[in-house]
């Protein structure tokens, strides 16, 4: 359980970090444009804002455990995204977008399962 944990904490660290990255990066008109449509109701600073968080959470599912400093915070890194996706779902549920809907479940879904493998049977601190 603890190499699987592992796996999926790395793939969304990897995924969050290139989207986090990407919403940092890129101004808003042209994430927009580029498949992002849900992205035209949040203005600049907030899109600034949801990428930091993206890239805050990629490095906390990783760099804590690894290591070994805090690891708290990887369950905690962990529950942020789940409350990132829940907002993200509830966009994409407003804007009437059913196709985005099933990715955000899929990493809400990891999300989850990361952070109650890392609060429960696979803490670090037990």
């Amino acid at each position: 359980m603890n190499i699987a944990l592992w796996i999926i904490a790395g793939l969304l660290a990897v995924a969050f970090l290139a989207s986090g990255a990407m919403k940092l990066i890129q101004p808003a008109e042209k994430l927009v444009t580029s498949g992002m449509p849900a992205l035209e109701d949040f203005s600049p600073g907030t899109i600034k804002a949801i990428g930091a968080l993206e890239v805050l959470a990629a490095v906390g599912l990783i760099l804590p455990a690894a290591l070994g400093i805090a690891p708290v915070l990887v369950p905690l890194a962990a529950v942020g995204l789940v409350l990132l996706m829940v907002g993200a779902v509830i966009t994409h549920l407003r804007r009437h977008e059913a196709r985005a809907i099933p990715v955000n479940l899929a990493l809400l879904a990891l999300a989850v399962l990361v952070a109650w493998g890392r609060f429960g049977p696979e803490s670090f601190t037990g």
